[in-house]
């Protein structure tokens, strides 16, 4: 991943939905990469050695800002890799990816002693490590790529929804004060407030159905 990273162009996220290990350090991985410019897989991938394309595929998005590829790779990875490094440790992973040249982590483990050691394992091979927080659950967060949430949603949302959607993400519609109006939204996507009203609350409520199912009349 920060390989990859090094060589795109105006990388948004590298995200590492899922991973088999194989043997003798090499691993089948399954990546979501998001860039602000195009990018071609084969070429990206080309020039590091131990990479292979299995397969690759473009997830549909209505902003043209932003290009996302899904990847299979078969990929030989040198220790210590990040994901070996949770899974050692007897821990879920749940989220991996990296963003601006630092990797984020979720992951749920046993109890206090298992994530103590996770951390220090961490902080001694890799030289870093940051706590951002801690949540105490009696169930554990799902593991990576669970129902490929990503093109679930995508695929339950209209192009006009994804570009609501995306826009008022982008400019901190959603942020805690809000960021930006309808109003504001409105004339960046070139609609009437009121389009944008009904797209956007058409687009919470399909995404609201995946989660508690079809509103019953």
């Amino acid at each position: 991943m920060s390989k990859i990273d090094r060589r795109l162009r105006d990388a948004r996220s590298i995200e590492l939905d899922n991973a088999f290990y194989v043997e003798d350090g090499t691993w089948i991985e399954s990546l979501t990469i998001a860039s602000n410019d195009s990018f071609d897989v084969e070429s990206l991938l080309a020039e590091i050695s131990g990479v292979t394309v299995f397969y690759d595929e473009e997830i549909p998005t209505a902003s043209t800002d932003v290009q996302i590829r899904r990847v299979t790779i078969l990929a030989n990875e040198s220790y210590p890799f990040i994901l070996g490094l949770v899974l050692r440790q007897e821990t879920i992973p749940n989220r991996i990816v990296l963003q601006d040249g630092v990797f984020e982590v979720v992951a749920t483990a046993q109890d206090w002693d298992h994530f103590r050691e996770l951390a220090d394992e961490i902080q001694e091979t890799l030289g870093e490590f940051e706590l951002r927080s801690v949540t105490q659950d009696e169930t554990p967060g799902e593991p990576l790529d669970s129902g490929r949430l990503k093109e679930v949603l995508i695929s339950k949302l209209t192009d006009d929804q994804l570009a609501v959607l995306e826009t008022a993400f982008n400019h901190g519609y959603f942020h805690i004060p809000r960021e930006t109006s309808e109003t504001e939204l409105a004339e960046e996507l070139g609609i009437a407030q009121s389009t944008l009203s009904e797209r956007l609350r058409t687009a919470e409520r399909n995404l609201l159905e995946l989660i508690y199912g079809p509103r019953q009349e």
